[in-house]
């Protein structure tokens, strides 16, 4: 079993997060529950996150930063268009909004100006600015599907981009890492993956350009890094194929 009191990454642990929020280890604030040893948001009848006098901030556990990163991306809401040419990525659209929290006593803070950096393959499994001898791309010099935003005063920052394609070994997910930048420097950083519904995966990768690629070989519950809390991971998607899909995803941290 998991032990789901130590630190994760740079999150704060279930117990002292649920302390700080004055709910004890058996307790509950309304509308709130302990799932699996995490913090959990129930959906209201609107089908919309969040419930009344539950904080916004929740706590989620860190995953690999991946082979993919690369430094140097630029600041961006939409991050589908490849500067050199400005190509956009083809695929269902998906706009993904993080909500970035200090857990407070009692509360939870908007963080303002945390760096939020996002990379993901394209429909095809492909990452930009990267050679992968594996999988037979080589990209440097493109920059899709990447960028970074500074949350605002709300601790939100807002992207625009395409739902994942996948490559061999993984289910469909995208990276986010979270930095507090002080005097230009990293003074502090979170890192982890964003999974997707399986039934909402089978439906868009039936699409083109999508089903160009065949079928994916990993499911989430055969993905060995969403074993690792991805459940914990999963995006509520709102939305259609045709239409494009809707996400927020909160997350609370003590940096």
């Amino acid at each position: 079993m998991d032990n789901d009191d130590g630190q994760i990454g740079q999150v704060l642990s279930r117990r002292r997060a649920l302390k700080m929020l004055g709910l004890g280890l058996g307790g509950t604030a309304a509308g709130a529950g302990l799932y699996g040893g995490w913090f959990f948001q129930r959906q209201n009848s609107a089908g919309t996150i969040g419930a009344k006098g539950l904080p916004g901030c929740v706590v989620r556990p860190a995953q690999i930063e991946g082979p993919y990163f690369v430094t140097n991306e630029l600041e961006r809401r939409d991050i589908r268009a490849n500067t050199s040419g400005g190509s956009v990525q083809p695929g269902v659209p998906l706009t993904l909004e993080f909500v970035v929290s200090r857990v407070a006593l009692n509360t939870c803070e908007p963080r303002a100006g945390i760096q939020v950096d996002v990379w993901q393959c394209n429909a095809l499994g492909v990452y930009s600015g990267v050679a992968d001898n594996a999988d037979q791309f080589d990209t440097r010099g493109q920059d899709f599907l990447r960028g970074y935003q500074l949350t605002d005063a709300n601790g939100r920052a807002s992207f625009r981009t395409i739902y994942p394609g996948w490559y061999s070994g993984r289910a469909a997910h995208l990276h986010f890492s979270l930095r507090v930048i002080t005097d230009g420097k990293v003074t502090g950083e979170f890192t982890t993956q964003l999974y997707f519904p399986d039934p909402i995966t089978d439906i868009v990768h039936a699409r083109a350009p999508y089903n160009t690629k065949g079928k994916r070989d990993r499911l989430n519950s055969t993905d060995i890094l969403y074993r690792n809390g991805g459940s914990q991971l999963l995006l509520d998607l709102k939305g259609y194929p045709d239409d494009g899909y809707t996400a927020t995803f909160d997350v609370g941290l003590n940096l």
